[in-house]
């Protein structure tokens, strides 16, 4: 393919950015495609670009790394049972287990919204539409994220009020977090939590500010979506109208090769066991 640079085109030019169509295609995130046109692995038309000030429209062609971006299919939703020992990334350097490799290779290319650590279990919600994803994270979406936390050392209701206003840990300003101690099981303690931001290690950095240390951590919702039944591993598709509902999309036709909840990596086999996630389920690995 030739090398020519492409010269960018103002914002008002027919079509979008370039970066948001290769994240609207669920090739990757908006970030992601600008690095990648800077390094030259994008071309349109044949023809190279270098900046992500472009905008393109369906009549084009797009490759990335020599091969065809497809056209951007509806955008779909899954919610995903992430289980503790996986993390949140394609590709991990030390060869851990990741999240895409559990799912079953009958899903699309997907990516995360947002990521849980390797340790931590629960909702991880998966989209083919890197533009949806990377709205979702945004701190203006302000979505809560409630959390089960277990925890080892003495607590008390009022050790958790502390967190109602927002604090500051280490020069790291978090806001307000809503905590309530559920119940205290010899040296453990279950909590609730819900909170907005969602910065790294969160949860932990601001129970550990109080001499507790996490021993499981388990997210239950993001938004409007919940854990539910969905056991560890399970994968389960969000339905078409519950999108519009909740994100105002425009329902996609019925998937045609995944009609019901799936174990990822499994064969189409629909558990009928419920999760519970609470200390009773299993011990911490």
């Amino acid at each position: 393919m030739s090398k020519t640079e492409i010269k960018p085109q103002s914002s008002e030019f027919a079509g979008e950015r370039i970066a948001k169509v290769l994240a609207r295609a669920g090739i990757c995130s908006r970030r992601d495609a600008e690095r990648m046109i800077a390094e030259g692995l994008v071309q349109v038309d044949g023809e190279q670009i270098l900046s992500p000030a472009l905008n393109v429209t369906q009549n084009q062609t797009i490759h990335v790394n020599g091969k065809l971006v497809p056209r951007a299919e509806p955008t779909r939703v899954w919610r995903y049972h992430k289980p503790a020992g996986q993390v949140t990334t394609h590709k991990d350097p030390e060869g851990r287990p990741t999240v895409f490799d559990a799912l079953s290779k009958d899903m699309p290319r997907v990516i995360s919204v947002g990521r849980l650590d390797y340790n931590t279990e629960g909702l991880l919600l998966l989209t083919n539409d890197g533009e949806l994803a990377r709205r979702l994270e945004l701190p203006k979406t302000a979505w809560l994220r409630k959390y089960r936390v277990r925890v080892f050392g003495k607590v008390t209701q009022e050790d958790l009020l502390k967190f109602e206003d927002g604090t500051t840990i280490d020069g790291v300003k978090y806001g307000p977090v809503q905590a309530t101690l559920d119940r205290v099981q010899r040296g453990n303690a279950w909590i609730t939590m819900g909170l907005r931001e969602g910065k790294n290690r969160e949860v932990r950095r601001l129970l550990e500010s109080i001499g507790l240390k996490v021993n499981r951590l388990i997210r239950i919702s993001y938004g409007p979506f919940q854990l539910g039944n969905l056991e560890a591993g399970e994968v389960e598709e969000v339905n078409p109208k519950t999108l519009d509902e909740q994100l105002g999309l425009k329902p996609s036709k019925k998937p045609t090769w995944a009609k019901a909840k799936k174990r990822a990596g499994a064969k189409n086999k629909t558990s009928k066991k419920k999760a519970k996630p609470d200390a009773n389920r299993r011990r911490d690995s």
